[in-house]
């Protein structure tokens, strides 16, 4: 008489969370059938009547079966460690094309996947592969700036607490100039975005001159104010300021975020602010304009107008900012400063050991 085994025994969340396993679209199929067995022993059928309607064997059933047992869910989603096809490269070589993937070769700043795999001896897809797993990408950088201003971290707290605790009666504006905003004319017409192929456009153009853009943003509701000038010294600046001056509640405070730029410190701009005590001037540190939210804006323009637009003259330039500007007021949408201000720095001091380290 052959033996019997007892049903397994499952609670109400590994009975719902199998059959989660079983319904989920996503679910490898290996782990399918690992969770069918566990859910049909548990249903009260033999591992022979289960191993024959699953169409497995009888070994099988009482692998996983008992793998259930021991680690529960868990035990199904994984294959037992030394399972699988062995490795043909040996770890000697994986260790070199880690090791060697950091030290550039002769007169090359980096290795690619084939000149690696080339000197190594191996397939370009196995390094592929290694460098994959190991995350290690040669083909990727990643640009950086360290402020060195002294009193980074006196800047720093004064602009973040205009974010995260804005002074009553006042205006936070965040201002700065786009420069050198180039109206340039492709040289041909290229073809829209259609179904089936991407948008065209000639790689040569015809360049009609440049306009900057003098902007401040709003914090509290995300309007921007702003005036265009052919060109960006001391006298545009000033003029921008007293037209903030005249255009917002004489009644409230003005609280400009700006950068260390050399017009924004002009003796003729530092005279004129004196003499208009309502404006507040409050300088990122040096090197740090990311901390000026209408650099966001300023990209957004760059993304949604400037970039891949075709202007047959300045006018043509400034009259598409003027219109995205306008739309923009319409229903403008706030930048909120969310990052907490100690996690920030933690971050900069990561990257100055790191940074100090490398030098060493």
């Amino acid at each position: 008489m052959p033996r019997t085994t007892a049903p397994l025994e499952l609670s109400e969340t590994q009975q719902r969370e199998l059959e989660r396993l079983v319904n989920a679209p996503t679910t490898p199929q290996r782990v399918v059938r690992r969770a069918r067995i566990v859910l049909a022993r548990a249903a009260g059928r033999t591992q022979l009547a289960t191993a024959a309607e699953l169409g497995v064997s009888r070994p099988a059933v009482i692998r996983w079966e008992r793998r259930f047992s021991a680690v529960g869910i868990a035990g199904l989603l994984k294959d037992a460690p030394g399972r699988g096809r062995k490795s043909s490269i040996a770890e000697r070589t994986k260790d070199q094309l880690i090791t060697r993937a950091t030290q550039p070769p002769p007169n090359r700043t980096r290795w690619s996947v084939r000149s690696m795999a080339r000197q190594v001896g191996v397939s370009p897809a196995s390094v592929q592969r290694i460098w994959a797993a190991n995350e290690i990408k040669p083909h990727l950088t990643r640009t950086f700036k360290l402020s060195r201003d002294p009193n980074f971290e006196a800047k720093f707290w004064d602009v973040i607490g205009l974010y995260l605790n804005p002074p009553d009666r006042a205006l936070v504006l965040c201002c700065d100039e786009k420069s050198q905003c180039q109206a340039l004319e492709r040289t041909q017409p290229g073809l829209p975005l259609g179904v089936g192929h991407i948008r065209t456009r000639t790689h040569d153009y015809t360049r009609h001159g440049t306009v900057t853009l003098f902007a401040a943003l709003n914090y509290l509701d995300g309007k921007v104010l702003s005036t265009t000038a052919p060109r960006h010294t001391n006298v545009e600046w000033l003029t921008f300021l007293k037209k903030l001056h005249r255009q917002t509640p004489s009644e409230l405070a003005l609280h400009l975020i700006i950068d260390n730029y050399a017009t924004h410190k002009h003796p003729a701009v530092r005279a004129w602010l004196e003499k208009h005590p309502r404006m507040h001037v409050h300088f990122t540190p040096t090197g740090s304009s990311w901390l000026n939210l209408v650099e966001r804006f300023f990209r957004q323009l760059t993304d949604d107008v400037i970039r891949d637009g075709s202007f047959a003259s300045v006018g043509e330039l400034v009259t598409a900012i003027n219109v995205h500007l306008a739309h923009h007021n319409l229903k403008p949408v706030p930048y909120r400063w969310r990052a907490q201000g100690a996690a920030i720095l933690e971050k900069i001091q990561r990257a100055r050991l790191a940074q100090a380290k490398s030098v060493l």
